[in-house]
C-alpha cells in the first residue's frame, strides 16, 4: 500500500511540474507554447507504467492523475467511469471487465489502452 502511495505521489509531482513548466513557458498548449510540459512528460518515458494505481482502491483524483500522466484526454471523466464499475477481479491484469464497460462509450481502442496502461486491478 505504501508503494502505491509513493507512486501516486510521484505521478502527482510529475503533473505539478508539467503544469508549472507550461506556465513558465509563456504560452499555452493550444498555441504550442506548452512545449516545456510536453518535454517534461516525455522525459519520464515510462511514467504511466511506473505510476500505475489500483482501479479498485485508488481515489478518483488519484486515478485521474494517473490517467493524465498516461496521456488520456478527459481524464477526470474516465476516472469517474473507472470508479463506477468497481470492483475489478484481482487476477485480471488486462482489466477485461473495465474494457468491456468502457466500450459502451465508444472511446476508441487507443483511449481504452491508455486508461488500462495507468491501472492495476
Amino acid at each position: 500500500m505504501r508503494a502505491v502511495k509513493v507512486k501516486v505521489a510521484a505521478v502527482a509531482l510529475l503533473a505539478g511540474v508539467s503544469v508549472a513548466a507550461c506556465g513558465a513557458s509563456g504560452g499555452d498548449a493550444a498555441t504550442g507554447g506548452g512545449t516545456a510540459a510536453t518535454s517534461a512528460a516525455g522525459a519520464s518515458g515510462g511514467a504511466a507504467q511506473s505510476g500505475k494505481v489500483s482501479a479498485n482502491t485508488a481515489s478518483e483524483s488519484e486515478i485521474a492523475a494517473a490517467l493524465k500522466a498516461a496521456g488520456v484526454d478527459n481524464a477526470d471523466r474516465w476516472a469517474h467511469e473507472v470508479i463506477e464499475y468497481r470492483p475489478y477481479a484481482a487476477g485480471d491484469a488486462n482489466l477485461t471487465s473495465l474494457r468491456d464497460n468502457l466500450a459502451k462509450y465508444n472511446p476508441g481502442e487507443k483511449t481504452v489502452n491508455e486508461i488500462v496502461s495507468a491501472l492495476t486491478p
